[in-house]
């Protein structure tokens, strides 16, 4: 994930209240919370490009996801999460996330998520045109321009996880 000064970059960013329930015994957010972050900003994100609406046809899935933990976080805080689309796949899509945290005045995490959508089977089904031009124009309204790798529709995306595995790899190699 590059590196975000602000979240002007972001297509969709929602307010988040940090719930006191939502801290672990050491008195900060808890890890898995910020998962629930990403999926509520995640939600907005495909309610926004109407993709909720479709769901007789196709269902959105996460197939992967991560999170960097970049600053802990408490009550009482007041977030912002953003989402936004950054690639675009035959069967779906790669998406990006922030909370930036009003108390620090900072970004707090950041995430990513591969989204596929899969019949009622649970088979992928290929991205409808329409759905792939309304991501596109929605992240043009922020300035980021999405394409599909036409080359290459199919090719798996590079993932945080993805590049920290290809690393491990090369260290063993040598």
């Amino acid at each position: 994930m590059s590196v975000l000064s602000n979240l002007s970059d972001f297509a969709i960013v929602q307010p988040q209240t940090v719930a006191w329930g939502e801290m672990d015994a050491f008195a900060h957010v808890n890890n898995i919370i910020y998962y629930r972050y990403f999926e509520s900003v995640r939600i907005s994100y495909l309610q926004t490009i109407g993709a909720l609406d479709q769901l007789d046809v196709f269902n959105p899935v996460v197939a992967a996801n991560s999170c960097r933990y970049l600053k802990s976080i408490s009550y009482p805080d007041e977030l912002e999460l953003g989402a936004r689309v950054v690639e675009l796949r035959a069967s779906g899509f790669r998406m990006e996330y922030v909370v930036f945290s009003q108390q620090q005045k900072s970004i707090v995490a950041t995430g990513e998520a591969i989204v596929v959508m899969v019949d009622r089977a649970g088979q992928k089904v290929i991205l409808p045109e329409e759905l792939k031009q309304t991501i596109i124009n929605l992240e043009q309204t922020v300035g980021n321009t999405l394409a599909v790798d036409a080359q290459n529709p199919h090719k798996q995306p590079e993932t945080l996880l993805g590049k920290a595995i290809s690393r491990l790899k090369t260290s063993r190699e040598k």
